[in-house]
């Protein structure tokens, strides 16, 4: 049995389209151009305060709307629930990993309580013991507390780390966790750059590359 920790945006879910379309609308609310996809995924990783600040930059909205529009992007992510989609073959990855005796949980930099929702939507919130979002704790990854945290509220066993960036592969070693590595997420970096125990690009792989890389 091996505690198996996954991220989420970008990892099990393309939220991307769904945060681009509340921050379009807020966008457009001010009277700005909307953003590109493109945009919308290397803005994601961060957390929401992050998005909220690089989305700014990109349209040169002051420093000193930061909180206000926070405030609006936080207060409409449960509209965008609905518009994201699970990753090829998450769904019958995830069953087969509890049919195998494995333990999830989930370490992400979305708020907490929007994390939940999602997992709602894909239906699999009783699967998933231990939920630690951006603003769960006084910090977020790519520092290892939140790891840490979720790795702490769970039985002993060993563990790997599963997600799509650069900031979950640093989270990962910093917490001296094995990282798999999805390599159809929101990675900004060539997968030979980025550290990881093993990539994979299709979910049916993960049940095998947990039993070899959990420790």
């Amino acid at each position: 049995m091996a505690r198996v920790v996954f991220d989420l945006d970008g990892t099990l879910i393309d939220s991307a389209p769904g945060i681009r379309g509340i921050a379009n609308g807020i966008l457009r609310e001010e009277g700005l151009p909307e953003i590109s996809l493109a945009e919308a995924h290397s803005f994601i990783g961060h957390g929401a305060g992050a998005f909220v600040a690089q989305m700014r930059a990109a349209r040169g909205i002051a420093d000193s709307e930061q909180e206000r529009l926070l405030g609006t992007l936080l207060g409409r992510y449960e509209g965008a629930v609905g518009l994201s989609q699970p990753y090829p073959g998450v769904p019958e990855a995830l069953a087969a990993l509890v049919a195998g005796g494995h333990v999830l949980a989930l370490c992400t930099n979305k708020p907490e309580a929007p994390a939940r929702l999602e997992l709602e939507y894909l239906g699999v919130t009783g699967d998933f013991g231990v939920v630690v979002g951006g603003d769960s704790l006084a910090v977020r990854k790519p520092d290892p507390g939140p790891l840490r945290a979720v790795l702490g509220a769970m039985a002993e066993g060993p563990s790997v780390y599963v997600g799509d960036s650069e900031v979950d592969a640093e989270t990962a070693q910093a917490a001296g966790v094995a990282f798999l590595l999805f390599t159809g997420g929101y990675r900004k970096s060539p997968v030979e750059a980025i550290p990881h125990d093993a990539a994979f690009d299709d979910f049916a792989d993960l049940p095998a590359l947990v039993a070899a890389h959990a420790r």
